[in-house]
């Protein structure tokens, strides 16, 4: 990857100190202690001292090398937020003691149409991931499972005063991978229906965005289990079996837009036939295939679209927004300690709804 950045003016060697952390050493994607050194702090730059980090199927993901690619030792960890240690020279928004947060990404080339549009996630020379990617200086970013980090200021975000960090960290992905195409395709226009399919991290975020938005929301699960949770908990205005055929042939034409945050494989046809004409169906989630009849979807005018996470401005954009209408994610902080258990329960399942790690109270 290779990009046309600055170099680095290095302002101090500060930075250079042991970073203690929790990283997988091979494909077992089991975490250990693990010591290591991030980069000076250079002009733009910002170290943060690390908080909490929200725990993402991501850090399954590569931890375990599902994607055949990952570089040990392995950090994880996107869903950063704490407080601004140091900052570089020709820092302009953060100053040191502010609450900020980082996401998925850590740098991006700055000079594609997306990255002049504030959407470095979809830069065309790839986004530098925060953990198992490479930096501006060669070296291979680590993650939020460790007591501190390094960004350029740009991919660094304000959370909003009184705003707790806790909450804020699943807000870096789990939240904007939501709230981007709620934006993106009009989902927030108050009276308007919206299906959401899963009720996992981002699946009761989509939720809580939804009523936020003033949408009538619907959530469809297999589990009749997640009702009561649904309804009382989070707010839903319905709850659906979607293997029930009656229940989902009652809906037919009813949804403006549906949200699938499930990476399992599921039926599409039974959702299209929920949609509007002109509705949409965003896929969020990473099932192995979809399929569905043709004309399901030419025959209403539908949409299946997809989407990532956010651009830096919208990622602002949406903390700002969850400040302003009291929306926080339901977590359960555990220890660094219990990282392994905690992604072992994330494949179960049994998570309501995003653990986050309290990094700066367990990791010594």
């Amino acid at each position: 990857m290779s990009y046309n950045l600055c170099i680095v003016e290095m302002t101090s060697g500060s930075a250079n100190e042991n970073c203690l952390g929790w990283a997988a050493r091979d494909p077992s994607g089991v975490l250990s202690p693990y010591e290591f050194n991030r980069r000076a702090v250079g002009s733009d730059d910002v170290l943060l001292d690390i908080a909490f980090c929200g725990i993402c199927f991501a850090d399954v993901v590569w931890s375990r090398n599902k994607l055949g690619h990952s570089k040990y030792p392995l950090v994880p960890g996107h869903e950063i937020t704490g407080t601004v240690r140091e900052v570089g020279t020709n820092v302009k928004h953060f100053k040191v003691g502010d609450h900020v947060g980082v996401g998925t990404y850590v740098n991006s080339c700055r000079e594609c149409e997306y990255c002049s549009d504030g959407l470095e996630v979809h830069c065309e020379k790839g986004a530098i991931y925060t953990f198992d990617g490479i930096d501006v200086d060669g070296t291979v970013t680590k993650g939020g499972y460790s007591s501190y980090i390094v960004v350029n200021e740009r991919y660094c975000f304000r959370i909003p005063e009184n705003y707790p960090l806790a909450s804020a960290a699943p807000l870096l992905c789990a939240g904007i991978t939501v709230y981007t195409p709620m934006i993106r395709h009009n989902m927030n226009q108050p009276g308007k229906s919206l299906g959401v399919v899963g009720l996992g991290g981002l699946g009761h975020l989509a939720v809580k965005f939804g009523k936020a938005f003033g949408l009538n929301v619907t959530v469809f699960s297999t589990s009749i289990s997640k009702r009561e949770e649904a309804l009382k908990l989070l707010g839903a205005d319905n709850f659906v079996i979607s293997s029930d055929e009656q229940q989902m042939m009652a809906l037919s034409k009813s949804f403006d837009f549906i949200i699938n945050t499930a990476s399992g494989d599921i039926p599409f046809d039974p959702y299209l036939s929920l949609l509007k004409t002109a509705g949409t169906l965003v896929l969020v989630g990473f099932p192995s295939e979809v399929k569905f009849i043709p004309g399901n979807l030419i025959l209403g005018m539908k949409s299946i679209v997809g989407s990532v996470t956010g651009g830096t401005k919208q990622t602002q954009e949406m903390l700002d927004f969850c400040a302003s209408h009291k929306i926080y994610p339901e977590i359960e902080i555990v220890p660094i300690q219990y990282a392994n258990e905690a992604l072992e329960r994330l494949i179960k399942k049994d998570v309501k709804y995003r653990f986050v790690i309290d990094v700066g109270n367990s990791l010594k």
